[in-house]
């Protein structure tokens, strides 16, 4: 008898586990269905198919009383909101500060952090004076070089001209002699040809 029994219970112990899933199965999929479909059966019943949750459809115009309950509603949360951010802000700033400064090993490692900071932003700003350096002797020495050479050619022009000058003033002046000595010669002529 304590075999049968034992058999009944094993057997009605083994019957109940395996509908237990199936019957788990079943519920989980209609709770799935219902979640794809966005309503349980307690909540479909309550509300009606076309009304969302605590607003007015957005088919349906909202009336100026709702409009202005809507702008109240707004006037009033906005700032609340505001205030709440910046309190938690604050607080997880306080809170960082704290974690990062209340061991000795915290503040090294933040000054080492603010150290490495400064070493990296002296680096750069090394760098950039270098840059600049380096940018403005090089014009200097470009606008210098241009000098140099705008003074050369105009120095080469000038002893040019100047050279061109000094030919045309002595051919002039070799043509004037010249002419002076046929002048005197012609009028030593006259004279001589008179008496």
């Amino acid at each position: 008898m304590s075999t049968g029994n034992s058999d009944s219970t094993s057997g009605s112990g083994s019957a109940a586990p395996r509908k237990a899933p199936a019957a788990r199965k079943r519920t989980g999929a209609a709770a799935s269905a219902s979640r794809a479909t966005g309503t349980s059966g307690s909540r479909s019943a309550s509300r009606p198919a076309g009304a969302s949750r605590g607003t007015a459809s957005s088919t349906q115009p909202l009336t100026p009383v709702q409009h202005a309950q809507r702008l109240a509603e707004r006037a009033v949360l906005v700032p609340i909101g505001a205030s709440l951010l910046v309190r938690d802000n604050l607080i997880s700033t306080a809170r960082g500060i704290v974690g990062s400064y209340s061991t000795r090993t915290g503040i090294e490692r933040e000054l080492k952090r603010y150290e490495r900071r400064g070493t990296s932003a002296r680096t750069q700003l090394e760098r950039q004076v270098r840059r600049q350096r380096t940018r403005f002797e090089r014009e200097l020495r470009q606008r210098r070089t241009r000098v140099e050479r705008t003074v050369r050619q105009n120095r080469r022009t000038l002893e040019r001209e100047v050279r061109s000058v000094r030919k045309d003033l002595a051919r002039q002046s070799d043509l004037v002699t010249t002419r002076v000595d046929k002048l005197v010669s012609n009028a030593q002529e006259l004279i001589g040809s008179a008496f």
